[in-house]
Order: C-alpha cells, then sequence, then structure tokens
C-alpha cells in the first residue's frame, strides 16, 4: 500500500551554538526547498511504496534533530497529516498494542499524573492542566507543564503519531497515558541513523525461508557421540531465524527482504530503540543545563514513567495452546520455556532471548548461563578436596596432638592480663584445630593450583563463546564501526568534530577538560577508600574489645575468639552493604559529570569506578586477616598495641580458619542477601505502585498493565554481583574450598531469578547492542591473575603446609612433636607464669634460624608456584586461540569479499546456492561478478537430493555499504567460490 505523500514543515535548529541546519520531519525522503526568510523551509513529496528515498543531507545535519533552543520553537506554518500504517492479517498479533484504529503500532507509552478536579477545572476553563508529579507548588507544577508541553511539541516535530488516554486513579488522580507510533518515513530514517541492520532481499523462484540459528553445546554434543540421553536439551518453538544482513539504506530498501510490508518489517526492538533515540534528543528546556531527553523528564518527576510494551500477558491461560505454539508471543515463549522455575536445568534459548530483549541482555545471560556450567567442574573438585579433609582428619597428628595435650601447654593471655584475660589450656580449642584441619590439608594446595588453571582457561574458552556469539548475532566490530554518541553526550557537549571513522561531525568534549574531570573523581575514589580502611580499624577494636569479657568468662574462653570473629564479620558485611548503596550512586553522578562520548565508554568508566571501590570494600578485610593478621602482634613482653588494646593473634587454628569463615560469611551471606532483595524487594515495590497510584478499571490494557510493573535497573548489579564472586572463589580458594559450589548453587537460582525479573516483574528495557561483556571482561582477567598471586602467598605465609613439609623433612615424617615445637616460651619475668604462645623463637624472644629458613623457602614457594602456574597459564592461552578456527576462516573470507566489492565497484556480490557438486575451487562468472557457495549457510540439503528447493541468491549492490556485505550469520563454515 503506498502512502499519499503529505507537506512537511523544516524548522532550523541551533546544534552546540555552532552553526544552523535545516531538518526536515514528516516524510523523511522530502527535498528542502529554499525560502524567503532562510529559516522556514517546506518540503513535498510523495512516499513511494518500494523506498523511504534519499537524504543528502543526513550526514551533515544527523545530530541536529530535537536539538532545538527553548527559543526556536515558533508555532508551524501549517498541518501535519497523520501518516497512518498498514493493517496486518497475521492471528499472532497483539491488537492490544495498537492504537484505537487498529493500524498504527504502540511503540513506547508516556505516562503522567494529573489532579483530577484540577484537570477537569482546567478543561473547564479551556487552560492547560495542572500536574501533581511536580509536588514543589504551583510554580513547580507549572514549569513542569511548560516542559512538557515543549517535550510533546518536539517529538510532534519530528513526526510521532500520538494518542492520549485518560485512566482514573484511586487518591483523586487520573493517569494519562501518551501512546506514540513512529511512522514508516520515520523508521526508515532513524533506522539509518541508528545503523541497523537488515535482512537481505532474496532472489529466488520459491518462497524457502531463512534456516534457523545453529544452536551449539559442547555437552550436547558430548552426551550425542556417548549416545546417552540429554535431559538439558528441549526445542523451543518459534526460534528467531537467521538472515545475511547489512546496514539499512532506505534508498536501496527495495533490495532488503520483507520491504513490501512494513507493518512487520520493523521488529518490535526495532521500533523501540527508534523512538528512544528521538526520546532521549528531544529538548524540553534550555540543554546547557541538560534539559535533555525523556529520562531527564522521569527523573524530575514531570513523567511518572517512559517505557515501551511488552508483547502482551506472560501467562497462558489456556495450557491447550502448548499444542500450537504459533499462538503464543514472544513473551508467552520466554517464561514457558526459560523463565519459569521448572526449567532450571534447561539450556537457555539465547537466540530467543537477544530478539526479545537485544544483544546486551542476551549477551548477559550467555556469560551467565557459561559460567555457571564451568563452575560444575571447579565445585565438584572442590567437594572432593574438603571430602579429604573430612576423611582424613582422625589422622591429623596436630590436632590429636592439640586434643590429646591436657594440661601440658598453658598458654600466654590472648590479651593483657591487666585487663582480666586469663591463661588457657591448648586443650580447650581441641575442636576448633580439627575444624581448622578440614581448611588447611596438602589438598587445598592441589586445588588452588586447579583453580588458577581453571579460571584462565575459563576466560579463554569465554571469549571463543563471546566471538561466536558476536559474529552470529551481528555485533562483531559494533564498538569501534558502529556505536553513536550517547544522547545526553551529544545534548551536552560544546563542539563539534569528524568521526576519523566514520567522516561524520559529531559532537565532543575536550579530552584535556574530561582528563581533569577524571583526575578529581579518581580523588574522590581515594576518599572513599579511606573510609573504608577506618571501617575495617573500627572492626578490628570491635573483634578486640568483644573478645575480651570472653576471655574473662570460662564458659565461653575457649569460643571467645570464633564468636568475636563471626559477629565481626557480620557488622564488616552490614558497613560492606551500606557503603556499595553509597558509592555507586556517586559514582554515577561523577561519571555522568565527565561527559564520556559513547554508552560503552560510560559503562566501562562507571564499572571501573565502582569495581575498584567494591574491590577494596570487600575484600580488604579479607585481605587483612590473610596476610597480616598475627604478624605484628609482637612477644610476650614486648607486644604491639592500637589505641592501647594489643593487636588481635591469630587463634590456635590459625588464620587460615578465621579466613574461611570471614570468606563463608561475606560470601554466603551478600549472596543470600542479594537473592533476598531480588524476590523481596520488586514485590513490595510493585506493592507501593498499585497502592499509590491503583486504577480503577477491572479490565486493564496493556500499557496499564506494564505501567504497574517496576522500572528495570539494567545490568550493572547483576555482573557487579557476579564477579564479585569470581573473585571469592579464585582469589580465596586456598582457604575455602567449598566456595566453588556455594557459588553454583547461588547461580542456578540466579539465572532464574533475573530471568523472571526481566520478563514477568519489570517493564520491558529498550534493546542495546553489544559486542561483549565489555571491561568485565578485563576485570576477570585482572581477577584471574591476582588469584594465583594471593593463592601462592595463602599458601606459603597463611596456612600450615610449609612449616609441616619443613618439620618433615627436619625433624618427622609423621609429625610426631609438631605442636610442642611450634609453641615457644615466653621470656622469664615477662607475666606472672610461665607459658607457650606460637612462634618460631627462642627464650628471650628472638627468632630461631628455623624461621629464617622457612622464611626463604617461603619466597622460594612464591616465586616458583607463580612463574610454574603463570606459565602453564600462558601456554593455556596460547593453544586456545581467542576466536575458533572455522569462525576465523568464515570472517577472513568475508572481508575478502569486502575487499573485491570495493576494488570493483560496478560488479556485484552474488551469494547464490548451486546444484551439484564440483571440484572446482573457483571459477569464472559472466557479467565480472562474484560468487560465494553458501548452500550449506542457507540450510541447504545434499546436491544428491532431488527435492532440494530452488537455490537462494542473496545479491548485495556494492553501493549499499561502504565497507562490504555483512558476514553470513552461521555457526558453519563458508564454502569456496564455485563455477
Amino acid at each position: 500500500m503506498a502512502s499519499e505523500g503529505v507537506p512537511q514543515r523544516a524548522e532550523r535548529y541551533e546544534l552546540h551554538g555552532r552553526r544552523d541546519f535545516d531538518r526536515s520531519y514528516g516524510s523523511i525522503n522530502s527535498s528542502l526547498a529554499g525560502s524567503s526568510n532562510g529559516r522556514r523551509r517546506r518540503a513535498s513529496q510523495s512516499v513511494d511504496d518500494s523506498e523511504c528515498g534519499d537524504d543528502e543531507q543526513s550526514h551533515t545535519d544527523r545530530q541536529g534533530i530535537l536539538m532545538q533552543d527553548e527559543e526556536d520553537d515558533e508555532e508551524s506554518d501549517g498541518p501535519t497529516e497523520e501518516f497512518c500504517m498498514p493493517s496486518t492479517s497475521t492471528a499472532q498479533v497483539d491488537m492490544a498494542t495498537f492504537f484505537k484504529d487498529g493500524l498504527r503500532k504502540i511503540d513506547f507509552v508516556l505516562v503522567y499524573e494529573e489532579n483530577a478536579m484540577a484537570r477537569a477545572a482546567a478543561a473547564a476553563a479551556g487552560a492547560a492542566s495542572v500536574p501533581i508529579s511536580g509536588g514543589g507548588g504551583g510554580r513547580r507544577a507549572g514549569k513542569h507543564e511548560t516542559w512538557r508541553q515543549r517535550f510533546m511539541a518536539n517529538l510532534k516535530r519530528v513526526g510521532l503519531d500520538m494518542e492520549e488516554e485518560v485512566v482514573e486513579a484511586s487518591g483523586r488522580k487520573v493517569l494519562c497515558f501518551i501512546k506514540l507510533h513512529a511512522p514508516w518515513p520515520v523508521l526508515c530514517h532513524y533506522a539509518e541513523e541508528l545503523n541497523m541492520r537488515a535482512p537481505l532481499q532474496k532472489r529466488s523462484d520459491t518462497s524457502a525461508e531463512a534456516h534457523p540459528n545453529p544452536s551449539v553445546n559442547w555437552s550436547q554434543q558430548l552426551l550425542k557421540i556417548l549416545r546417552l540421553p540429554n535431559i538439558m536439551y528441549e526445542d523451543v518453538p518459534n526460534k528467531p531465524l537467521d538472515y545475511y544482513t547489512c546496514p539499512f539504506r532506505k534508498s536501496k530498501i527495495e533490495k532488503f527482504l520483507g520491504h513490501d510490508n512494513r507493518a512487520t518489517y520493523f521488529t518490535n526492538v526495532q521500533r523501540s530503540r527508534i523512538l528512544y533515540e528521538i526520546l532521549s534528543t528531544a529538548v524540553f528546556g534550555k540543554k546547557k543545563k541538560g534539559e535533555v531527553g525523556v529520562d531527564r523528564l522521569v527523573e524530575e518527576g514531570v513523567f511518572s514513567a517512559a517505557f515501551p510494551l511488552h508483547d502482551g500477558p506472560y501467562e497462558i491461560k489456556n495450557r491447550s495452546d502448548l499444542k500450537d505454539t504459533s499462538k503464543l508471543n514472544a513473551r508467552q515463549v520466554l517464561y514457558e520455556y526459560w523463565a519459569r522455575w521448572g526449567k532450571w536445568y534447561k539450556y537457555q534459548p539465547l537466540d530467543h532471548i537477544r530478539e526479545y530483549f537485544g544483544e546486551k541482555i542476551a549477551i548477559y545471560f550467555a556469560w551467565l548461563g557459561f559460567y555457571t556450567g564451568w563452575l560444575l567442574p571447579a565445585a565438584i573438585v572442590g567437594l572432593l578436596v574438603f571430602m579429604y579433609g573430612v576423611f582424613t582428619i582422625h589422622k591429623s597428628q596436630p590436632a590429636i596432638e592439640v586434643c590429646d595435650s591436657q594440661g601440658q601447654f598453658s598458654m600466654c593471655p590472648l590479651c593483657d592480663e591487666n585487663i582480666g584475660c586469663k591463661f588457657w589450656d591448648l586443650s580447650d580449642v581441641c575442636g576448633y584445630a580439627r575444624l581448622a584441619y578440614l581448611f588447611d590439608h596438602p589438598g587445598t594446595v592441589f586445588y588452588a593450583v586447579f583453580v588458577s588453571f581453571w579460571a584462565v582457561t575459563f576466560l579463554e574458552y569465554w571469549k571463543r563463546k563471546s566471538a561466536s556469539l558476536s559474529h552470529h548475532w551481528d555485533c562483531m566490530g559494533f564498538k569501534e564501526e558502529e556505536e553513536r554518541p550517547r544522547p545526553e553526550f551529544a545534548a551536552r557537549a560544546p563542539f563539534l568534530e569528524k568521526n576519523p571513522v566514520t567522516g561524520i561531525r559529531e559532537p565532543s568534549f575536550p579530552s584535556s577538560l574530561r582528563t581533569k574531570r577524571i583526575a578529581a573523581g579518581i580523588g574522590i575514589i581515594f576518599l572513599m577508600m579511606s573510609l573504608v580502611i577506618i571501617f575495617i580499624l573500627a572492626v578490628i577494636i570491635y573483634r578486640v574489645l568483644v573478645s575480651i569479657p570472653l576471655f574473662q568468662n570460662a564458659t565461653f574462653r575457649s569460643q571467645a575468639q570464633a564468636i568475636a570473629n563471626v559477629t565481626g564479620a557480620v557488622v564488616n558485611l552490614i558497613l560492606i552493604m551500606a557503603m556499595s548503596r553509597v558509592y555507586e550512586k556517586l559514582a554515577y553522578r561523577l561519571t555522568t559529570w565527565e561527559m564520556h562520548r559513547t554508552q560503552t565508554e560510560f559503562d566501562d568508566n562507571l564499572t571501573f569506578k565502582v569495581f575498584i571501590f567494591q574491590f577494596v570494600n570487600f575484600y580488604s578485610s579479607i585481605f587483612y586477616i590473610a596476610f597480616f593478621k598475627g604478624r605484628f602482634v609482637g612477644y610476650p613482653g614486648n607486644y604491639s598495641h592500637i589505641l592501647r588494646l594489643r593487636n588481635e593473634d591469630c587463634s590456635a587454628g590459625g588464620c587460615l580458619i578465621e579466613l574461611a569463615q570471614q570468606l563463608a560469611v561475606i560470601m554466603i551471606g551478600k549472596q543470600i542477601i542479594n537473592n533476598a532483595q531480588e524476590i523481596i524487594v520488586p514485590k513490595l515495590k510493585a506493592w507501593w505502585m498499585n497502592k499509590r497510584v491503583k486504577i480503577t478499571k477491572k479490565h486493564k490494557s496493556r500499557w496499564q498493565e506494564d505501567f504497574q510493573l517496576i522500572t528495570n535497573e539494567g545490568l550493572f548489579q547483576e555482573y557487579l554481583e557476579m564477579v564479585l564472586q569470581f573473585g571469592f572463589i579464585t582469589i580465596f580458594v586456598a582457604a575455602f574450598p567449598l566456595a566453588p559450589l556455594f557459588a553454583l548453587l547461588n547461580n542456578w537460582v540466579e539465572i532464574r531469578l533475573d530471568a523472571q525479573k526481566f520478563v514477568c516483574e519489570t517493564r520491558r528495557t529498550v534493546a542495546e547492542r553489544a559486542e561483549n561483556i565489555g571491561i568485565w571482561c578485563k576485570i576477570l582477567h585482572m581477577l584471574a591473575h591476582l588469584a594465583v598471586i594471593s593463592n601462592g602467598f595463602l599458601i606459603a605465609f597463611t596456612s600450615e603446609f610449609l612449616p609441616k613439609l619443613m618439620y618433615q623433612y627436619e625433624y618427622d615424617w609423621e609429625l610426631r612433636g609438631y605442636i610442642n615445637f611450634t609453641l615457644a616460651h615466653s621470656p622469664n619475668g615477662t607475666l606472672s607464669q610461665p607459658c607457650r604462645y606460637r612462634g618460631f623463637r627462642d627464650e628471650f624472644g628472638n627468632h630461631t634460624p628455623f624461621f629464617w629458613r622457612l622464611l626463604a623457602v617461603r619466597f622460594a614457594f612464591v616465586i616458583i608456584f607463580e612463574h610454574v602456574v603463570f606459565g602453564i597459564c600462558r601456554l593455556i592461552d596460547i593453544l586456545v586461540p581467542d576466536i575458533p578456527e572455522s569462525l576465523e576462516l568464515k570472517i577472513k573470507r568475508e572481508r575478502y569479499l569486502a575487499k573485491q566489492a570495493l576494488q570493483e565497484s560496478d560488479n556485484i556480490l552474488k551469494v547464490a546456492a548451486f546444484k551439484g557438486e564440483t571440484d572446482d575451487d573457483e571459477g569464472t562468472i559472466p557479467n565480472g561478478r562474484m560468487a560465494l557457495d553458501l548452500t550449506s549457510d542457507l540450510g541447504g540439503h545434499s546436491s544428491h537430493d532431488d527435492t532440494l528447493a530452488t537455490p537462494i541468491s542473496v545479491v548485495v549492490h556494492s553501493e549499499l555499504e561502504e565497507a562490504g556485505p555483512s558476514k553470513p550469520k552461521s555457526n558453519e563454515k563458508a564454502n569456496k567460490p564455485v563455477t
């Protein structure tokens, strides 16, 4: 159906105070005509059915759209007609997501609240209504109303269709739902602006379809080879199809697949991305004050919410619909086959997730599933190491000697005698000594080495998986080549500069000024880190103060340090969680102030700031126990003090058991708190939303139901939680072999919680493209290398592995007398009675020769351990390429074809499938064309199959994309050219 051309008005908008541009907002293919005053131009041209037309100035004025200053908002010279979408006859369309005419699809929804009585009075007087969302008096409310009116006027200038619906709510309120629809010309224009990928036209005599996306899981292949049933596999219906794509060009729209059906050409994800781009760049006030974009309006309370609609309900009311899966919408498919708790053991439908939520969310769930799968071997080995300790605990000679001492060793008080601490017997900590053996035996050394290799291997194979996914989802190279400036950056940047990659003039910000702001932000980070150190000192003092009355009590004396350590860890966890929330908000404001150009740069800098702080916040107390506690205590008669309190010493079981306690409390406690938050907080927020604004209608529309869902807060917290968990299970795994097991159990729950949150509990997010997990991958590599160093020092300096090994070598292989050997005698006259304390010292408090030999062995062990592990890790890095060989060959082939297309601009790159086989690898194609046989990639069958459909040919003109055609989106190798 061809659309009638409508006259459109072009407005002149000032871009960043540098120069003026003219922009037409209606039929995007309209040609600009001059006018007498130079400020207003009119365009009139019909929209052809096969293409949107060319916009010769799209590169020069691309950033000028909706960037009008507040003083340049004159009224339109004439009316603008609406462009209506054609109706669709598909049975799967949810008509609840359309305008009342049933033709135009709702692409985005804006919601604001008003006072019912004020609205009625304003309507009667013919004046503007008074919003209640401002909450700051009449002046503030009037300002909000002005902002909203200006914002909506700018949206109309772009050419968006609007439909408003007023719904009564409780508390004398009304909810105003503004439904937005982008007409076909607007969609075409912004699809090119955003460099969206479009499926290429198939030139074939038949209606053959593109083949479904390949799903490859190593476990699935392994079970198939072993001929074992695979309970993890499930055939998910309505699988997204795979196409050969290239960047969208409206001037070449007839070359793209499905261009004749305008109603369904752009997917819901693409439409919402286009609408969000428009909403994010619309000016409502002064640009210099950052009064740009719908996010700022929601933050100020002008709008209550802004969101794209879900595709429909997620519940399946009639279970018989499962027999005919074509009746299910995409949201129902995701819930039924992914988000339900009963699917916890199934493969994730990543292609479905990507189609509904976009690549950024899909890559997160791909990484989370991949990480969880790799946790399984680490958890199994860790459990075996722990069980080895359980089964051999009765053979631990040091633990036996501690339990059988019974008065042989009178131990020195663990705090000063003058405050009431008593002497104690070593046998009082018998149970503690046995428990310490579970986390400090030869198996933990093996496990530390194993986890170091596991972490590096996991990251190397994730690189391969990530590369395959980015190629499969057409995102490879997206960050460098296609990412546009952030809308907030484009609105507030003071200058324009040419992009060295695209050659397009884009908003810019002086790098010198940004560097100064980053330096100021670093200073604030160090200030916050100093607060963390202060809190750690406070927790240390707390443990000392709590342990004093416990040591004075004979009942709790044996458990005094355990109680003090556990309660101190709980207090530390509370402080950690509180500091995390405060700093994350501060880091977000700092990163916004630094003015980073792209969303990727913004996310990476925010991630780096938050992680550096959280690393210190979560790990500093653990590092203290692992490497500093008990090192600077002194000896009887020469103890070290802090604030007149004696420095705390390690317990009889050693610092490693205390480290295990601290790890268990912080790691497991954090997981419990986070999971409880993800379960309880969304329900509390939804309850409060429904209580504050209760819609009185019994039968709610799609947009009303989505409004009552909570706002999606993105993936930052999810990534941060998992990366911190990765640090816990790698950096300190020598002290807590069960950490990977608890992480595995948590992640099985985490995947379902996150899936339900995205599908059922939150509003639909605007889809974003992403090539990989970004800076998180670099952070994971840093943690993996830090884990090697940390575990080396833990084994050498914190555990009893090397002292026992040296004692076995020099004195007794069975460790008989080891406890007596490690206990020194207090110097004469230093305490009220002779006693023993831990340390390799003589009767005068000087270190023994064994101590110095042990110190040399410890440093030698660390050096050897790190060099061996790093060397093997480097070997793994070399042996496991970042990109699979098959994918690398495919990428090279595609680059070759792109180069050929650039060299011969008059030729056409023809992708064809031929019947029959040939032994010749290369041949000549008539008319100077090149051909690439991709029959297997397009789902073709054997050449001997008589029922083979007519081959599919995809023809891409070299003018379609300057960089050449896109890759075939398939996991199979591209075949060689044939004649």
